[in-house]
């Protein structure tokens, strides 16, 4: 059976080593904090808890990593390369740059084993529901032969091309997500000076061009001024960081992105750090 190590039991890696689990693979675990490494295993016996990334490394056929940013996924793999087996594959679905997704698979490489930049889309509820989108950058093969595990918490997976390419597929789907919320808030904004009915405006124009998931599933929390859930503006920010600064490396125009990120800023700034991405509508009414 191979055995596989998940290291980081966040909002989104908590849910999904859980599937894991429940699709019958051997797990291992380890999170930074004991307390929520304990509270994770009360509910999944039947995974081992480790203490260390050395455990996590000696007794893992594939190691997986769903964790904050550049700095955390760089501090891990610099103490795992250490102790991992000839032939490991190391799955990263953290958010990061490409830059780091390209040195990571080199290092993993002159280990002989194998690195995939695996960034995820869906939020926690697709980590909850099993249903995220996965977009792989790497080695085509490897992916083949890890795509059946990607099932247990992704409806769909695509390889995107060598290492790097699924952060910059990431990045294309922060830059969409960003442009579509602030439009949205624009838009119930608007209703709301035009004295129109937000429940109705929705229902009509969510028939029609204008219908997006955002639409779909934060209008209604946007209206009643509810934002403690979701995909976290601190994150966002990390995210658009990394967008905008891998932009002016290629030389792409990122106008509305750029805008909408100082809009995050200011969130940030006003103590709205943790407030999901829907918040800035409440920036809008403030």
């Amino acid at each position: 059976m191979i055995n596989i190590g998940f290291i980081g039991l966040g909002i989104m890696g908590g849910p999904m080593a859980s599937h894991l689990i429940n699709n019958g693979y051997a797990l291992s675990v380890f999170n930074r904090s004991k307390a929520k490494s304990e509270k994770w295993s009360t509910k999944n016996k039947k995974a081992k808890v480790c203490w260390s990334l050395k455990d996590i490394a000696l007794n893992s056929d594939i190691i997986i990593l769903c964790v904050g940013n550049d700095y955390d996924v760089k501090q891990i793999i610099d103490e795992v390369v250490t102790f991992i087996k000839p032939g490991t594959v190391v799955i990263d679905h953290t958010t990061t740059s490409a830059k780091l997704a390209k040195e990571m698979n080199q290092m993993l490489v002159e280990k002989e084993s194998h690195f995939l930049d695996a960034p995820v889309s869906g939020g926690e509820a697709g980590a909850q529901h099993g249903t995220l989108s996965v977009m792989i950058g790497g080695d085509n093969e490897i992916y083949l032969s890890i795509k059946e595990l990607l099932g247990s918490y992704s409806k769909f997976t695509k390889y995107m091309g060598p290492s790097g390419h699924g952060q910059l597929t990431k990045m294309v789907n922060q830059i969409c997500i960003a442009g579509l919320i602030q439009s949205l808030a624009e838009g119930l904004h608007f209703s709301k000076k035009a004295g129109l009915e937000a429940n109705d405006v929705i229902e009509v124009i969510s028939k029609g061009a204008a219908q997006s998931w955002q639409m779909d599933n934060r209008w209604k929390s946007m209206t009643e001024d509810y934002y403690d859930h979701g995909f976290a503006v601190d994150l966002m920010r990390k995210d658009l960081d990394i967008v905008i600064d891998h932009a002016k490396i290629i030389d792409a125009n990122l106008e509305i992105t750029e805008l909408v990120n100082s809009f995050y800023k200011n969130i940030q700034d006003n103590g709205g750090g943790r407030w999901d991405t829907s918040s800035l509508l409440k920036r809008l009414q403030s």
